[in-house]
């Protein structure tokens, strides 16, 4: 079995990792914050609908209220399961020091609450947002998620990222001076991108000095700037079985100690264009599993490749 599961499967599971950091099962809660966007001024990524919003909450509710609601199920299920509160909606470090400080500080002292993850963009950590930061993460087991999609440029510029690969990985080693476990996201299937832009990209986060990485596969949803050029130019949207190719290519490639916080999509199907077949998210996940078992690999099986 390999060395960093719990449940049979060929890669570095979340559930493995933090099982092993705090001796329980821990699940992280999303919340909006209600933060937005640096990138909104110049229209914003091209795939984006209403600012990354949290798929499963709902910001009419306080933080707490948020977080108390996302409990629920879970404690029923684990009574002794811990939570990390995970900042997800938009762009949870654009605002004042003042804000993220009131919309983070309560969960500090919630018993069950053992860490807190902050999403957003590797151009929006302020200096001064870095020292709390650093502060905060000797409090805390403290995570940073940051988008990077692509490490391809052009790729970045077509989908109005708003800034470079350069830009992310000076904002990696910034935070990795400060001892952040730091998250990177990426997206399969942009549009135009290649298999070999995207098995570039893992290369590329992989040399990065991440702790973990969240892949997800390109959606088209309703009410985007991505939506009308698709209509237009019916770029190719990969199929499931592309899709899970470049993924167990792109696995064998990654650091066996970078966690796999996500493996696929998770899209809003009353909004969702293509690809259906991303719907069924289980079957996708397990797809990926079996495809793993009949090429007999891991992740990292290539490591020694990229050295």
């Amino acid at each position: 079995m390999f060395k960093y599961t719990l449940d049979n499967k060929r890669y570095h599971t979340l559930n493995y990792f933090f099982k092993n950091k705090f001796g329980t099962k821990v699940a992280k809660i999303p919340l909006d914050a209600g933060f937005s966007c640096p990138n909104k001024s110049t229209g914003g990524c091209i795939y984006c609908s209403e600012g990354s919003k949290a798929n499963i909450v709902d910001n009419n509710y306080s933080l707490i209220e948020q977080f108390n609601n996302g409990t629920k199920v879970l404690l029923n299920k684990w009574p002794d399961s811990k939570f990390i509160a995970y900042f997800q909606a938009g762009t949870n470090t654009f605002s004042s020091l003042e804000k993220i400080k009131k919309m983070i500080e309560p969960f500090l002292n919630i018993d069950c609450v053992v860490g807190i993850s902050i999403a957003t963009r590797p151009d929006s950590i302020s200096d001064e947002c870095l020292e709390y930061l650093e502060e905060l993460n000797k409090r805390t087991f403290l995570m940073v998620e940051i988008g990077l999609q692509s490490s391809n440029n052009n790729t970045l510029k077509f989908i109005n990222r708003g800034h470079d690969s350069k830009c992310f990985l000076e904002c990696v080693e910034r935070l990795k001076k400060k001892n952040i476990f730091t998250v990177a996201h990426i997206i399969n299937g942009l549009p135009y991108e290649t298999k070999e832009d995207m098995i570039n990209t893992i290369k590329f986060v992989n040399a990065s000095g991440i702790d973990a990485i969240k892949i997800h596969m390109l959606h088209v949803v309703k009410n985007t700037k991505l939506a009308e050029i698709y209509e237009k130019e019916k770029f190719h949207i990969l199929t499931k079985e592309e899709y899970i190719d470049i993924v167990c290519d792109q696995l064998e490639l990654l650091n066996p100690k970078i966690v796999i916080e996500r493996i696929t999509g998770d899209p809003i199907k009353e909004e969702l264009i293509e690809p259906q077949w991303l719907i069924k998210k289980f079957c996708v996940l397990n797809d990926i599993d079996k495809e793993m078992v009949k090429r007999n690999i891991y992740q990292g099986d290539k490591i020694k490749e990229l050295n």
